[in-house]
């Protein structure tokens, strides 16, 4: 068996750029990982089969990615042992992490020998052709709070001199990005108040180190989320209310209906920024 890491992310601004080529077609935008993610075990089996969490699941896009590697091997099946303490499908970008920590073990076990950013690629082809994800395998490749400018380039991307730090979350439920892809108005109104940000962020990638930048950050995203129409979730409105009346700076994670802070706040799950991209274990 084989094992592999790979961090969740937290995306705060997004913009879908369209391609007919998957590997191609990606978002630019902004996020960063934290410090829990995904453990992937890899070992062979009878079938094909994926577990989370102890519990069997289709997950295709992980799916996509054995298949991919195991093509002509002549392995009659392999078993997947994802395992998180994040929750799936609520904005921490776990598909792509569960597709890249995958790739990563999957190569380790079967000695194909293909260099990181290969395997990246293939992640992130799983995750387009899916419609699970557009952007989060480049983070998670990188790991780090990460600005994407470069169209056309789906794991280049340029650090932000952000600390490691606590940050704060609260889930409310999920938001499936393959409804949000799929809707062709709404990704149109998403690209226009992504423009609008990227062109900050673009300034923000020469800026020094301090507690203003990260804070800059969460202006450019709370601003992404209000003009993208993408924050409508009541409890997400309140909760950002809430926090910033008490000083504190938030926005919504994408996607997902939750909120995330540098400030704590009521029932509120303490994770941490930091700069850890995906490994073998």
């Amino acid at each position: 068996m084989a094992r592999a890491f790979a961090p969740g992310n937290i995306s705060c601004v997004f913009k879908v750029i369209p391609h007919a080529d998957a590997a191609r077609m990606h978002s630019l935008g902004m996020g960063f990982t934290v410090k829990e993610g995904v453990e992937v075990t890899v070992s062979e089996h009878h079938e094909m089969e994926v577990l989370f969490n102890e519990q069997r699941i289709s997950f295709p896009t992980v799916r996509a990615v054995v298949s991919r590697l195991t093509q002509n091997s002549g392995i009659a099946g392999i078993q997947v042992d994802i395992t998180s303490p994040l929750p799936l499908g609520c904005g921490f970008g776990l598909s792509g992490a569960a597709a890249l920590a995958t790739a990563y073990a999957l190569n380790e076990l079967l000695q194909t020998h293909k260099d990181t950013e290969e395997l990246a690629m293939i992640a992130h082809i799983a995750e387009v052709e899916n419609r699970t994800g557009l952007g989060d395998v480049c983070s998670q490749y990188h790991g780090g709070c990460l600005v994407k400018l470069k169209e056309g380039a789906p794991l280049v991307a340029d650090r932000l001199p952000i600390a490691e730090q606590p940050i704060y979350y609260r889930y409310f439920g999920p938001i499936q990005t393959s409804e949000v892809l799929g809707n062709r108005e709404q990704t149109a109104r998403i690209n226009r108040a992504a423009d609008v940000a990227l062109n900050v962020l673009q300034t923000l990638t020469s800026a020094e180190s301090s507690p203003e930048l990260f804070n800059a950050c969460f202006a450019v995203s709370k601003r992404f989320s209000v003009e993208s129409g993408l924050l409508s979730d009541v409890r997400v409105i309140d909760t950002i209310a809430q926090i910033e009346a008490e000083g504190g700076v938030a926005s919504m994670i994408m996607l997902g209906n939750g909120v995330f802070s540098t400030h704590p706040f009521e029932d509120a799950v303490e994770t941490k920024l930091v700069h850890n991209p995906a490994r073998l274990k």
